[in-house]
């Protein structure tokens, strides 16, 4: 690895950029050329262009575009032949990365649905290199529209699974609980912020693992990031790199899908998370607070005042997620240096 301490600009850093693709390619390539303008700030960015057996000509459309001029001198394809979660795919091609003769730095995950504004990846680099302890730097979000979407958050809580089931700031700012959702205009340091954007120390992952890959999706940048700030690493949002993100473009689930059901992985990978990073005991906790918040947003509705969205739902966390799991107790944590290839930890237990 280059000597970080040589370096004080993103024009002298090892990049690279993973993007995992599924089922959305256009959307992939416009991610792609973005990235291809950025290079000018950051000439040693690579990307790394997954494809998580989207079975539906992705790949092949992927595999032409990017083995054509403007691409191919600076971005791989990796086909997987399963689709083993967002955090499996992210993980094949961290550990390609990681056995290359000179690895990156750092590792940018990108969603494909998003377009990376003028600059935001040399601020995320100028981010990790003025904070060495920094282990993750994240965007802000822009939504399709222009404004800015959440990007930074504070841990899941008990209290904080009330307020969300209950969708009330109002009894937050009453109990003296913050809500999950951080909003700043200059750079900070958090809890968490989105894997849609995010830029990983790969010092820092070569210490604490990378994701879990008994998550299928959602939730794991959230443990990664807990593991992170349990070892002494940083996670700092950056206000600067502005990303447009087309979100749930690739699941179906996000902004405009308000009044959609959440899909059951959800539950699981959010049954998994309380698990690993408290036990049981904190599981129930918070599931039980959650309940108390929905029962509010019920009586919410009664009066006439009904929520914003309807698709994170009692019943359902009842039947998916509510009580604990054994297999959820188990960390499962790829290290940089093994090798790619590994079946995920939920496929697995299948």
């Amino acid at each position: 690895m280059t000597p970080l301490a040589a370096q004080s600009t993103a024009a002298d850093s090892n990049v690279a950029a993973v993007i995992v693709n599924y089922r959305t390619p256009e959307l992939t390539e416009r991610c792609l050329a973005a990235l291809r303008v950025e290079r000018a700030l950051v000439p040693r960015l690579k990307v790394l262009v997954v494809d998580g057996n989207s079975d539906d000509g992705s790949a092949d459309r992927l595999s032409t575009t990017i083995a054509g001029p403007d691409y191919s001198e600076w971005v791989t394809f990796l086909p997987l032949s399963l689709n083993g979660g967002f955090g499996w795919a992210n993980n094949q091609a961290i550990l390609t990365l990681a056995r290359q003769q000179v690895p990156p730095d750092f590792i940018h995950v990108l969603n494909p649905d998003t377009e990376v504004g003028p600059g935001a990846v040399a601020k995320l680099v100028n981010e990790l290199l003025a904070n060495p302890v920094c282990g993750a730097a994240g965007s802000l979000l822009i939504a399709s529209d222009g404004t800015p979407a959440a990007s930074a958050f504070r841990f899941p809580s008990v209290g904080r699974e009330f307020i969300g089931a209950a969708q009330s700031e109002a009894i937050g700012r009453a109990l003296g609980i913050a809500g999950i959702v951080v909003s700043a205009e200059e750079s900070r340091e958090v809890d968490w912020v989105s894997g849609a954007s995010v830029m990983f120390r790969t010092e820092a992952l070569r210490e604490t693992g990378i994701f879990d890959d008994g998550f299928f999706l959602y939730f794991e940048e959230v443990e990664l990031m807990h593991r992170l700030r349990a070892r002494g690493w940083t996670v700092r949002h950056v206000p600067a790199s502005r990303v447009v993100h087309i979100e749930g473009a690739a699941t179906g689930v996000g902004a405009a899908a308000a009044d959609r059901p959440l899909p059951p992985y959800w539950y699981r990978s959010r049954r998994r998370y309380f698990e690993l990073t408290g036990g049981a005991a904190l599981l129930v906790a918070a599931n039980v607070s959650s309940l108390v918040g929905h029962g509010i947003a019920g009586l919410k509705r009664i009066a006439g005042r009904p929520p914003a969205s309807k698709s994170y739902r009692a019943g359902d966390l009842l039947r998916l997620g509510f009580w604990p799991s054994r297999s959820d107790t188990r960390p499962s944590v790829p290290n940089l240096g093994d090798p790619p290839g590994r079946l995920p930890a939920w496929m697995a237990r299948r």
